[in-house]
């Protein structure tokens, strides 16, 4: 049986830059009728690098699931064609060229239901607006760079994928988010996606859930590089493994796999603090229990005990594992025509079926574009307005979710309009409420629950899993990230929830997929990372054996925004045909799609994925200090042209150009070499740390920063705005995120009709509780 896609119906039209591209194919992967506008000659990105027997593999990877079409924009004819095509679809992406060629302004007034998203670096105005970029430049300036790397070494750059991965997710999220209001209203608008502006609340938001170090949070500026050495990794007999020992019960496990040594039997060791003050005793015990044995054997021992371990793998590896090839979400096909290679294929299930990549990206066009060429579909286009209000005004969501995943997908909701019921246990409560000194609220959670309610509520009981039925019941999405079959074992599986409600969506994340041998392995963001190469990716040399990814919070940011695009996704089916759905999302096979291009370079040219450190993959590119402690930027030359230039710029000669342009750079602060370079077209910016992004003047400019504030916390906290993208988007006033249980009582008097004694019954036997 083929997979029931989600956006079926919707049509999006691609004259894109390279986020727009891909956002679209995510839209294409859901179901979404795609077609992607060209020159006769073909689109530039057809000629993006790395190219292999005459494909480029980045186009290969973001056209997937699309139908090409020839129009010139260079003609007359051209945009005609084009214009016509695009006033009959839901969705375009353009990019700041394409819109004007196009009179994306003019189409608007004659098609106010088109949704566009204008995607570019840094969006349609203020001071860097034409500015260049690329993903390293972005990864700079979004401050994920001034964490990343060794305590007294120049910073790293992450892998620039990562970048341009979250810039697409935020790209295809404000779209369907545009769509969905439009099915509300009638009405579109045009979106201003800036790619900078997504990397920096996107990917490891400085003012988000876990996702900062201290300096952002406390507004001072650390200097140098913060220890990652929270989920070390170890030699083994065939490589290396990765170990996170967080709650107490994990440090119980691997302090009796160590023969419970007395010196470390005293409980203060329960700590993460306390471990981490005497590693340089504990260390050795662990390095000495590992050396000998092989991965592979560590890692079944591991989950035998409870302990969270992973291997260390490339990229190359990963796609190897017999997991992903078992789970589906690796597989050999067609990638454009004529070019087979084994790829990830796609990261979402919808009852039971991989939403993937199902049709190669298409040959050159040769079918001139037309507003004949969509498919024939039921209904008008753009509806006549209907009502108003946000988004997801009048959607009741059921918030299982634990910490980072689970409070951004709900929040994605929340934010905008939707009522989100955070579902909570007393004996397992979420580990983001944990504080240092026993506080009752922190930012953290803070940010990722503002604007949610708190039911407190046992599910291990029978009437408390017959609460959760009737909250259900009475819901439209129930969201959680356990490992699979969690939801089953307590009685709240999508069939028994189905059940009593057939519109139910059920979007159930995992750290590795349901099917495969990896299921039931704890999970981490960091062990996920290791087992997908993404940490092998994180490292100065290809040849180094440690890698610097420990501090950065990846994928669970990237992943929850996936999930909720799905959501939304399903909830645009569910409209059509009144059907809920299943969905399971497992964050190895988010990360894994995220590395496509690299996956595919791997898989034809194998050993040709790993780390290049700050040299980059472009054709000149760096990390260079700059006047200043611990001051730096990132340059990047593209082609021979800006090498050239950059020459040119620094007054290299005859000089070996990195030694010209690191003299060069060291007397001149990270700023104004950012603004010297970019004045001569070339992409160069300063690192930014995490305090400096509130006061950044583009996003500043973009108004990307509001404010929030809680009664249980002493000063406002900045944090995302997440209307900041829209041209309009009604947004409703959000509440304080809660206590634990704080509107238990109210949910069962006003959604549940309990009257006040079996209210006081069910709080004294403890099946439901309150602060």
């Amino acid at each position: 049986m083929a997979a029931e896609l989600l956006l079926t119906g919707v049509r999006v039209a691609d004259l894109g830059d390279a986020v727009g591209e891909a956002a679209a194919r995510l839209l294409a992967d859901l179901g979404a009728e795609t077609l992607k506008l060209e020159p006769p000659q073909g689109a530039r990105t057809r000629t993006e690098e790395p190219v292999v027997d005459g494909h480029s593999l980045p186009y290969c990877v973001r056209n997937a699931n699309k139908s090409a079409l020839v129009a010139d924009l260079a003609t007359p004819e051209g945009r005609a064609d084009a214009r016509a095509l695009v006033a009959e679809a839901d969705i375009v992406f353009v990019s700041p060229t394409t819109a004007d060629a196009i009179g994306l302004a003019q189409l608007r007034e004659t098609r106010p239901g088109l949704v566009a998203v204008i995607s570019s670096p840094f969006g349609l105005t203020g001071p860097r607006r034409d500015w260049q970029a690329t993903g390293r430049t972005l990864l700079a300036l979004g401050g994920a760079m001034s964490r990343s790397g060794r305590p007294g070494a120049p910073p790293l750059v992450p892998p620039e994928q990562l970048a341009t991965a979250t810039a697409t997710t935020q790209a295809a999220w404000l779209a369907i988010v545009a769509h969905t209001q439009r099915t509300r209203t009638g009405l579109g608008q045009t979106i201003d996606l800036s790619h900078h502006e997504a990397v920096a609340t996107g990917l490891d938001p400085a003012f988000g859930v876990q996702g900062s170090a201290a300096a952002g949070r406390s507004g001072k500026f650390r200097r140098g590089r913060p220890p990652a050495d929270s989920y070390p990794i170890y030699r083994c007999a065939d490589g290396f493994v990765r170990l996170c020992l967080l709650a107490k019960r994990q440090w119980r496990g691997m302090f009796g796999w160590l023969g419970e040594p007395a010196e470390f039997a005293d409980p203060s060791y329960d700590s993460i603090t306390a471990r981490v003050a005497a590693s340089d005793r504990l260390e050795p015990l662990i390095e000495a229990l590992f050396a000998d044995r092989t991965a592979a054997e560590l890692v079944d021992e591991a989950a035998r005990r409870g302990i969270p371990l992973a291997q260390v793998l490339s990229l190359g590896e990963a796609l190897a594992a017999d997991h992903f090839t078992k789970a589906g979400t690796v597989s050999r096909t067609e990638v454009a025509p004529g070019l087979t290679a084994t790829v990830p294929v796609g990261y979402l299930a919808a009852d039971g079926h991989l939403l993937g990549l199902r049709t190669p990206s298409p040959g050159l066009p040769t079918q001139t574009a037309s507003a004949g060429a969509w498919a024939p579909r039921e209904g008008p286009v753009h509806p006549v307005p209907a009502t108003s209000g946000a988004p997801f005004a009048g959607l009741r969501v059921l918030d299982l979710g634990v910490i980072v995943f689970g409070a951004e997908a709900g929040r994605a909701f929340a934010d905008l309009g939707a009522e989100v019921i955070k579902v909570e246990s007393r004996s397992y409560p979420d580990g983001l409420r944990q504080t240092r000194n026993g506080e009752a609220m922190n930012a953290s959670f803070a940010w990722g629950n503002r604007g949610k309610r708190s039911l407190g509520l046992d599910l291990r009981t029978e009437e408390g899993k017959r609460i959760f039925i009737e909250l259900a019941r009475r819901s439209d999405v129930v969201l959680s990230n356990f490992k699979p079959g969690t939801l089953d074992s307590l009685g709240i599986g999508f069939t028994t929830l189905a059940a009593t409600n057939p519109g139910i969506i059920v979007l159930e994340s995992s750290a590795f997929s349901a099917e495969g041998p990896w299921a039931q392995r704890l999970g981490y963001g960091p062990l996920v990372r290791a087992a997908c190469g993404v940490t092998s990716l994180w490292k100065y040399a290809a040849g180094d054996t440690a890698s610097w990814d420990g501090v950065t919070v990846f994928p669970d940011h990237v992943a929850a925004r996936l999930g909720a695009l799905s959501v939304a996704a399903a909830l645009l089916a569910r409209s059509r045909d009144g059907r809920g759905r299943h969905l399971q999302m497992a964050q190895s096979d988010v990360v894994l799609h995220q590395l496509a291009d690299l996956a595919l370079l791997e898989s034809l040219r194998p050993g040709s994925a790993s780390a290049v450190g700050n040299r980059g993959r472009e054709v000149f590119g760096g990390v260079f200090a700059c006047a200043g402690d611990d001051e730096w930027c990132v340059i990047d030359a593209r082609d021979p042209a800006e090498v050239e230039l950059l020459r040119e710029a620094v007054a290299a000669g005859e000089q070996d150009l990195a030694d010209a342009v690191s003299a060069w750079t060291a007397v001149r602060s990270p700023a104004e070499v950012g603004e010297e370079l970019q004045r001569r077209g070339l992409p160069a910016a300063p690192m930014l740390r995490l305090p400096e992004l509130l006061d950044d003047p583009q996003l500043a400019h973009r108004g990307t920063y509001t404010t929030l504030s809680h009664p249980l916390l002493e000063q406002t906290l900045p944090a995302e705005d997440a209307a900041s993208a829209y041209e309009r988007l009604e947004v409703p006033t959000l509440g304080p995120a809660p206590l634990a249980g704080a509107d238990t009582e109210s949910i069962c008097r006003d959604l549940l009709g309990l009257d006040e004694d079996d209210l006081a019954d069910l709080l004294d036997r403890e099946v439901v509780f309150v602060p």
